[in-house]
């Protein structure tokens, strides 16, 4: 039996890059309706754009999703979605999946996976994603974040750099014999119950997650469990530029 979930998608009209962002058309629709569809797909009871512009807003509603007017004052994706869950005034107990507005090529199956993994323990409020690292040179690329595991799949630690550092191997700058089942890229997908959600947002960044610049060493750092969900690949990467346009044009037609 599957449990139920809610997905929330934060959506900012802002972007360096690309103004505007979440309503680029892909393949024939603004690309937050790609993101809406995969969650759909997954079988969430409920999808909410968090977003910070009426236009956004308007266009989800009239799609047939929810959308919210979020404050433009967080600071991160996790404080948009406690903000979410007060809104509904969701219970304590449901679970709440974050899926990154400008990511359309997400399986769905990724989604549900991260949503289930949650519901049936107990120890950890939160689940995140992982796949086995199978080129040698993501290992040292610090666009790739590395996650640490324990034998019960709960993260250790999370980092740009290349750990855990194999001493024989890297001493000899010999890549190709590192043992790469050891080596997870963390994919930033995340899952977490309200509860966790009310407490999340009553800490403090802490002095690691400023160092690397990842949020989830804040939950480390408060002493809470991250249950790792392994898949077998990462996803196909989200639109950050044109170039990121085209390609995943590309993929929704293939």
């Amino acid at each position: 039996m599957t449990s139920a979930f809610k997905v929330v998608i934060p959506a900012r009209y802002g972007s360096s890059r690309l103004p505007g962002k979440p309503l680029l058309m892909i393949a024939g629709k603004p690309m937050v309706f790609h993101v809406c569809d995969r969650a759909k797909e997954a079988g969430a009871e409920q999808i909410v754009v968090a977003t910070d512009d009426r236009r956004i807003l308007e266009a989800v509603n009239d799609y047939g999703f929810d959308a919210v007017m979020t404050r433009t004052t967080h600071e991160s994706g996790t404080e948009r979605l406690a903000e979410v869950a007060e809104i509904f005034q969701w219970h304590q107990d449901a679970i709440i999946v974050n899926l990154q507005g400008d990511e359309p090529l997400i399986p769905a199956e990724y989604i549900s996976l991260a949503a289930q993994s949650l519901a049936v323990q107990s120890i950890a409020g939160i689940v995140t994603l992982a796949a086995q690292i199978v080129e040698s040179e993501e290992i040292f690329n610090p666009h790739s974040v590395k996650v640490v595991l324990d034998k019960f799949n709960y993260a250790l630690y999370f980092s740009r750099a290349a750990i855990p550092w194999d001493r024989e191997a890297f001493k000899y700058t010999q890549v190709d014999s590192v043992k790469k089942d050891t080596y997870f890229r963390h994919i930033g997908m995340y899952a977490y119950r309200v509860s966790f959600l009310q407490r999340y947002v009553q800490w403090d960044a802490s002095a690691l997650e400023r160092i690397e610049m990842l949020e989830q060493l804040r939950i480390l750092w408060e002493g809470e469990k991250i249950l790792v969900a392994k898949v077998v690949k990462a996803p196909e990467p989200g639109v950050d530029t044109q170039e990121d346009l085209l390609r995943v044009e590309r993929s929704l037609a293939r």
